[in-house]
């Protein structure tokens, strides 16, 4: 199992976050994006070395990384209220969705740094808030995809469905449900963590509807809507795998809180781990950047 969720994680810190900062703010995250690979490089490498010193300090790297770009968050917040300000002042409405768009986005901007918390305690063999070093391992994969990616898609299809880029009309009530569910998912999991199995059984269970509505708008509404065959592919499959492993994610958390059988730490990380970093994160992530690029005149189909 280690060997698999380090390729995981991998590929989640030197891809996916990458990649997905782009998406959230082509400008203004763009020199964060270019350089982020160097700087989650010594986390990467610290996955792959026994616990001691070495590991630790190259996971504390990491860790200066991801708390900059949390650090993001509060600045981010301020601006969006003077904003805000400047739209009532001068008569004019707050887009449609566009509070729960900046929900996901601002979980995306701050799940890095849970991650790697977690990262640097299970590097030293610390039992950080008394959980096993297991479960801080797998802390960290489960924020660099439920907290950074799941947040950053929920986000952009509440921002595509609000700008009406679906071709289905105006704004969706079940992608602004997405962009809230799949963050408030993400947060009561983590405080299921302190609380119990029940806890978390319920963060589980709004975090995987949360979820599903991000495949169903995806399948219904911003598939459809995509102008080339290769972008409409790897939508299918983000939507199609996500629906599969959140069933998986919804039976494991089933199980820890009622004892019945449930599919063990290993086994979840071959099918719902591998599944969500390749079939929902990467090809969601590719998909995203191919719409922000706009339409292939020699890829458009009717």
């Amino acid at each position: 199992m280690t060997v698999l969720v380090n390729m995981i994680v991998t590929l989640g810190m030197l891809g996916i976050v990458p990649l997905g900062l782009l998406l959230i703010d082509p400008d203004g995250l763009r020199r964060t994006a270019r350089i982020w690979p160097y700087a989650a490089a010594p986390g990467a490498v610290c996955l792959w070395l026994p616990r001691g010193a070495p590991a630790v300090t190259l996971a504390a790297l990491y860790a200066v990384a991801a708390l900059a770009l949390a650090a993001r968050v509060p600045v981010r917040l301020l601006r969006l209220r003077a904003r805000a300000l400047a739209r009532t002042r001068s008569g004019e409405s707050r887009p449609h969705g566009a509070t729960a768009a900046e929900a996901a986005v601002l979980t995306a901007l701050a799940s890095p740094a849970v991650a790697a918390t977690a990262l640097v305690a299970e590097r030293s063999g610390y039992r950080l808030f008394g959980f096993d070093l297991d479960i801080l391992a797998l802390t960290v994969p489960h924020f660099h995809y439920a907290g950074f990616t799941a947040a950053l898609v929920a986000g952009l299809v509440c921002r595509a469905a609000a700008a009406g880029n679906t071709g289905r009309g105006s704004g969706s009530r079940r992608a602004r449900w997405a962009a809230f569910s799949v963050p408030g998912g993400t947060l009561l999991v983590l405080i299921g963590y302190f609380v119990d199995d029940w806890a978390e059984l319920a963060g589980a269970v709004v975090l995987t509807a949360g979820m599903w509505l991000v495949a169903l708008v995806t399948w219904q509404e911003i598939r459809p809507a995509a102008p080339d065959r290769r972008t409409r592919a790897l939508l299918a499959v983000s939507a199609a795998v996500l629906g599969a492993t959140m069933v998986l994610a919804l039976w494991w958390a089933l199980g820890e809180a009622t004892g019945i059988p449930h599919p063990t730490l290993t086994w979840m990380a071959a099918t719902h781990g591998l599944g969500n970093a390749l079939g929902f994160a990467l090809c969601s992530v590719l998909a995203w950047r191919r719409l922000a690029a706009g339409p292939r005149p020699e890829e458009t189909t009717p």
